[in-house]
């Protein structure tokens, strides 16, 4: 998975499709991503003395990788990632439409 925390997505299918946010948390066991504003569920908390209220709070929920597709500013439109190396040896992310490395 080359999806990382604080990368920006758009997702591909399903109720939230077209709808792009930020890599909030990657759940690399589960293939899972939490993307923010995507995926959205309603909880019912107690009231604790974190959350003196308590009630029903929404929040995002996990959503799977294969339905989002990282999102290139640059060209605005959805990209896959790949690996490339450098002459130095090290691997760098980069959008497979334009070559950009992404800034990690």
């Amino acid at each position: 998975m080359n999806i990382r925390k604080g990368d920006t997505v758009v997702v591909v299918s399903g109720a939230y499709k077209g709808r792009r946010g930020r890599v909030l948390r990657v759940l690399r066991k589960e293939n899972r991503l939490v993307v923010e504003g995507v995926n959205m569920m309603k909880r019912h908390t107690k009231p604790t003395q974190g959350n003196q209220q308590g009630g029903i709070v929404e929040r995002e929920a996990p959503i799977h990788v294969s339905n989002v597709k990282p999102w290139c500013e640059t060209e605005k439109k959805p990209s896959r990632i790949v690996m490339k190396r450098l002459e130095d040896g090290s691997r760098v992310r980069v959008f497979q439409v334009n070559g950009e490395a992404l800034n990690d």
